[in-house]
């Protein structure tokens, strides 16, 4: 049986899954043990259908399993955008699929048998890599909500700032007055929050990208 107990969002949890009752227990109890919150499912699906993106944590997840793989399932996890580090469990005879899985985005993989002190620490890698990414797209966010306010002209400005262009150019490229540049180019540095050019240049750029798995 699975454990669907619900745990909040804020929680980091550690969700295992693996079709394997006795192997997927054992991990649930460990991580219990040292006080983590773990959450196990006995298939890809029942996952699927009880993890939400929000939800905080990492995935302990076996390469082959019944139905949906777990290389299907990380596979899913990456369509749905979800940003959650994968850990694949596998066997000697597995270790090829682990390799091409962690080439896809998976966090790490280890093989069975493992020690109990070598999972844990390979999970508490995966967590703080999950607060890392988690702290990243929040500052990603915040960081287009502040471009986002910038009008249509600021943008236009926004964007010539960044290429390096003086305001005279600007102003040429734009058909406005070198004040009204001016005043555009201080609303774009009051609104975006940036110091300097160069650190709204790297705020353009991070308001792109996604952060790594």
């Amino acid at each position: 049986m699975s454990d669907k107990r619900q745990t909040g969002d804020a929680a980091p949890t550690v969700f295992v899954v693996d079709d394997d009752e006795g192997a997927r227990n054992s991990l649930r109890f460990l991580l219990k043990s040292v006080g983590l919150p773990a959450r196990a499912f006995n298939s890809a699906q029942e996952f699927l259908a009880a993890y939400a993106p929000s939800q905080a944590g990492c995935l302990v997840l076996d390469v082959r399993m019944p139905g949906m793989s777990g290389l299907e399932l990380q596979q899913e996890l990456n369509r749905r955008g979800a940003v959650i580090p994968v850990i694949f469990v596998t066997g000697h005879g597995d270790v090829p699929m682990a390799v091409e899985a962690v080439q896809h985005g998976a966090f790490d993989f280890v093989q069975k048998p493992y020690r109990e002190q070598e999972m844990l620490d390979r999970i508490q890698r995966a967590l703080a890599k999950d607060r890392a990414n988690r702290q990243a797209l929040q500052e990603r966010d915040r960081i287009r909500a502040r471009l986002a306010s910038l009008t249509p002209r600021e943008r236009e400005v926004m964007a010539l700032m960044t290429l390096g262009k003086p305001n005279k150019v600007m102003a040429a490229e734009l058909g406005l007055s070198q004040r009204t540049v001016e005043i555009h180019r201080a609303h774009v540095m009051e609104k975006s929050g940036a110091t300097s050019v160069a650190q709204l240049v790297r705020m353009v750029l991070d308001s792109e990208q996604a952060p790594g798995r």
